[in-house]
C-alpha cells in the first residue's frame, strides 16, 4: 500500500494469549498484500516462512504474480469486491473486511461465520455491506 507516494507496511500479531512485546515481525507466517506493486520491491516476502499463505488483492486470476512455489496463495479482488458492496469508491475501495474472508478461505484459520461474527458485531457503518463482503470474497478466493 502506499501513502502520499510511499509504501507503508503495517503488522498484525493474533494471538490466544495476551501479546506483550510489541515490535516489527520479521519472520510472519502469513502475508497480505494490497497493491500488487508492492511485489516488485522483493521486501514483501523477506522472511515469510516456508508454506506461508500470502494472500493478494488482485483481479487476476490463476496467476503467481511472481510469488515462488514455496508459499501458499490466495488471490481475491477484494477491491473489485468493496465496489460492488458500495464500500468507499472505485478509485478508493475500502478493502478490509473484503480480505479478511479472503484470509479466511485461504488460511482456513479462521471460519468465515467467525469473521461474519466480528464484523456484526463491530463494524458501525455498512454493516450488512461489509458482512455481505466478507462472504463474497471466502467465496471469490482462489488457491494455488
Amino acid at each position: 500500500m502506499e501513502r502520499r507516494g510511499a509504501p507503508v507496511a503495517a503488522f498484525v500479531r493474533f494471538d490466544d494469549r495476551p501479546i506483550r512485546v510489541r515490535s516489527y515481525i520479521y519472520e510472519p507466517d502469513h502475508v497480505i498484500v494490497l497493491d500488487t506493486n508492492l511485489l516488485s520491491t522483493g521486501l514483501v516476502l523477506k522472511g515469510l516462512k516456508k508454506n506461508g499463505w500470502v494472500v493478494i488483492n488482485t483481479a487476476g486470476k490463476n496467476d503467481r504474480l511472481g510469488v515462488p512455489k514455496d508459499y501458499n496463495l490466495g488471490l481475491v479482488d477484494a477491491s473489485g469486491i468493496a465496489v460492488m458492496n458500495r464500500l468507499g469508491s472505485a478509485s478508493i475501495p475500502i478493502v478490509n473486511t473484503a480480505i479478511l474472508g479472503a484470509f479466511s478461505k485461504a488460511t482456513g484459520l479462521v471460519g468465515i461465520d467467525s469473521v461474519v461474527e466480528a464484523v456484526s458485531e463491530t463494524v458501525p457503518i455498512k454493516r450488512q455491506e461489509n458482512m455481505h463482503a466478507a462472504r463474497q470474497a471466502f467465496d471469490f478466493t482462489e488457491t494455488l
